[in-house]
């Protein structure tokens, strides 16, 4: 597995991390053992970046990496980036410290650690990317001991340049991925000109990009593929990164024929993410071991050839450019 330095927390993590909102249970129904048994796979195939969130599950995704890191794999050094801001109504007067001492207290908990690796405020509003009370309060629990570095998670290119440009941001959290190619025109290159880590989450876009779903696929109730395609409960980009459906799936057969011999369309979708420069970690989901195994190969891909990438740009310029959800 090839690692990278996680920006300016200059941790060395694997280039394919693993994200964990699905053991929330907001991409269907998962049990405990089966929770455990992906983050078991996943440190054994050689990754060592967990991505996790304290709403996913309302915690329940942390408590279980936090039984997992105590239990399972106690000495493995292990990277848990969590994210806080969505317990309270997203307004910026809910980001102050008193309010991040409460939610970093509760993921220290759940996560059964002292120093939390890395804290993302998760997609907040511009707003409070731009107020330096915010960054005061993060330094101060940088200082204290309470987390040892800071990030934001962002829904767009221009909440992710504004974090880039402030001098304590280690990292950004950025849909990224073959059918969502804004990010490279300015936010890779400004990123890793500062020194800031890339995160890459919904790197499948939702599993389109694995090319298994078809028209009569049907997804779980509680799934979001289900309920917040129109962007009707949480951001649209983060189901099928704001592609309408249909058109994700003709995108999704052109570029699994893109993929070469014994490289799976997933393997092939994971490894250009991962081989962008300025990628520090790529964090597909997974609900099996079969899944974290496969994904974990990615990180050990060869190259993508030149036609490769041509031919994700030609996708892009002939299908998805315009069929991105107008929020996007």
């Amino acid at each position: 597995m090839q690692t990278r330095t996680l920006g300016r927390t200059g941790r060395a993590v694997s280039v394919m991390g693993l994200g964990t909102w699905q053991l929330g249970g907001d991409w269907g129904a998962v049990s405990d053992a089966d929770a455990l048994g992906v983050l078991a796979a996943s440190v054994d195939a050689g990754v060592t970046f967990f991505d996790t969130a304290d709403v996913y599950g309302d915690g329940r995704s942390e408590r279980l990496i936090g039984h997992f890191l105590e239990h399972d794999a106690p000495g493995e050094e292990i990277t848990v980036a969590t994210k806080m801001g969505r317990r309270l109504d997203q307004v910026p007067e809910n980001y102050v410290l008193s309010n991040f001492r409460e939610w970093t207290d509760r993921s220290r908990r759940n996560l059964r650690t002292e120093t939390l690796d890395l804290v993302q405020l998760h997609c907040p509003p511009s707003a409070v990317l731009r107020s330096d009370e915010v960054y005061d309060a993060l330094d101060t629990l940088v200082a204290e001991g309470v987390i040892a570095s800071y990030g934001v998670s962002v829904e767009t290119c221009e909440q992710a340049l504004a974090a880039i440009a402030r001098p304590g941001v280690a990292t950004v959290q950025i849909v990224f991925n073959a059918f969502r190619l804004k990010p490279l025109d300015a936010v890779i290159p400004a990123a890793r000109e500062a020194g800031v880590g890339i995160i890459a989450r919904v790197p499948l876009a939702s599993g389109l990009l694995t090319g298994k779903y078809t028209t009569a696929t049907v997804f779980a109730e509680s799934d979001h593929r289900n309920f917040n395609r129109d962007g009707s409960h949480f951001d649209v980009g983060e189901t099928f990164s704001g592609v309408d459906f249909e058109v994700g799936l003709q995108a999704a057969t052109e570029f699994a024929e893109l993929a070469p011999v014994g490289v799976t369309a997933t393997q092939a979708a994971l490894a250009w993410v991962a081989q962008i420069d300025g990628v520090s970690a790529v964090i597909p989901g997974a609900r099996s071991v079969a899944q974290a195994q496969g994904n974990a190969t990615a990180g050990v891909a060869e190259e993508l050839s030149f036609e490769f990438n041509e031919g994700v740009q030609d996708i892009y310029d002939r299908l998805l450019r315009d069929a991105i959800h107008p929020r996007w």
